[in-house]
């Protein structure tokens, strides 16, 4: 097995022309990374880890754990409206699961293939990190940037602002449900939103100056929400007729468990926006241009709480309304 530096060399490092032209003056290789912000620009950071059988199987393809490693906390700067320049990966690894060198060089080629694939599509440079050993995790700190004044937040939802979210919902649970169930193909569309999200990035540019509050959907679009409305001081009221459901979800799960994945299943890695009404209509004209829907499902309203406007009882679909929390006692 290579020593530590090598393997950093080996599957890690970009080429310092690449990175220079991101502005990265210094990148891998030394005890620090020195970054060139732009002039006006917030920069906006956020951490993610990634560890095995919480986040990701262990027998999931190292490439997709590769790409998931980064996709969840890229999407972390999608919900600011910010755009990707820069990240650091810390990776601890574990090469006594493998039968031999030959078979763990083989998993690191791959999730390193993931891992750079991703962040080429979203002109993101590796600017360092670190590579240990023991039980499989990974921690990625993005960094990107944001025009100042014009970074999206969970703070400053209104009543009367409608509530969206992008794309489809329940896709992760559903992904992992497939998933406990022996499927591996990876073209599935379920499964590839569960191994394979892809962090909206374009989207959260797209929706500055309209968007008044914004968030991605990780741990549950209830759970999430409950977080918007606390940050904002406003209650909701929301569809569950309205909801996206993710291609498939529905024929697999049924009408109600698939409700169930959409609200509380998280692993989604779509937005959550509150907006003004009049700007709904040139949000999802932007978001078309994307390839992308923007789906309203309800409204913020004075009342704090949240609520179905046909009066069903959400509890039936999600006690409590917690979604994912660790340290919360219960199995992943």
């Amino acid at each position: 097995m290579l020593a530590e530096f090598d393997l950093i060399r080996r599957y890690f490092m970009s080429s310092q022309e690449a990175a220079t032209s991101n502005g990265v003056t210094l990148g891998c290789g030394d005890d620090a990374t020195l970054l060139v912000p732009t002039a006006g620009q917030h920069l906006a950071v956020s951490v993610d880890t990634s560890v095995v059988n919480v986040h990701f199987p262990r027998e999931a393809p190292a490439f997709a754990v590769g790409h998931r490693a980064l996709a969840v906390a890229l999407s972390d700067l999608a919900a600011m409206g910010a755009v990707s320049r820069w990240c650091l990966m810390a990776l601890t690894f574990d090469q006594h699961q493998f039968a031999d060198d030959d078979a763990a060089h083989a998993w690191l080629a791959d999730y390193a293939r993931g891992f750079h694939a991703l962040s080429q599509q979203h002109a993101t440079t590796l600017a360092g990190g670190d590579v240990t050993s023991g039980e499989l995790a990974i921690g990625v700190t993005v960094m990107g940037e944001v025009p100042v004044g014009e970074a999206l937040t969970r703070s400053s939802a209104q009543p009367g602002d409608l509530i969206a979210v992008t794309g489809a919902l329940g896709g992760g649970a559903g992904g992992l449900a497939l998933w406990n169930k022996g499927e591996r193909d990876l073209a599935h569309p379920l499964l590839r939103r569960y191994l394979l999200p892809e962090p909206r990035l374009a989207a959260g540019v797209a929706l500055r100056g309209l968007a008044t509050a914004a968030m991605d959907i990780s741990d549950g679009l209830m759970a999430d929400l409950a977080h918007l409305r606390e940050a904002s001081q406003v209650g909701a009221e929301i569809s569950l007729e309205a909801l996206p459901l993710a291609e498939g979800l529905e024929g697999m799960l049924g009408r109600k468990a698939a409700l169930k994945a959409a609200l509380s299943g998280g692993d989604d890695y779509e937005l959550l926006v509150t907006l003004r009404a009049d700007d709904i209509a040139k949000a999802q004209q932007r978001l078309a241009s994307l390839g992308l829907t923007l789906t309203v499902i309800g409204h913020c309203c004075e009342t704090l709480g949240v609520s179905a406007s046909d009066q069903s009882d959400l509890s039936g679909y999600v006690s409590g309304y917690a979604g994912w929390q660790h340290f919360s006692g219960e199995a992943p």
